[in-house]
């Protein structure tokens, strides 16, 4: 397997991944915010799989200085990259496919 797929793949088979991907190319950008467009994802399943996107450079953490500090979490232009990929996989599951 190339190395780019198989590390793709490592990353995007994770439990929640594409779906954390699909609401950040959305606009959601908090955690709860997350927590709500993703469903009943464990908070702490969450921190993991945006840590791990951070990591991968596919998102960037962004704090804010206020009180409370505020998170938000932003695509950056790898991750945007990844849309497309989203967008094949939206279109290859749609009803009516063979």
């Amino acid at each position: 397997m190339p190395e780019g797929v198989r590390r793709t793949a490592v990353l995007l088979e994770r439990r929640w991944t594409v779906s954390i991907l699909w609401a950040s190319c959305e606009g959601v950008s908090r955690f709860n915010e997350f927590r709500r467009a993703v469903g009943e994802i464990p908070p702490t399943t969450l921190t993991q799989r945006l840590t791990e996107l951070e990591e991968a450079g596919v998102l960037e953490r962004i704090v804010s200085d206020a009180r409370p500090p505020r998170v938000e979490y932003r695509l950056t232009d790898r991750g945007r990259e990844l849309r497309s990929v989203l967008d094949a996989i939206e279109a290859w599951g749609l009803p009516g496919r063979p």
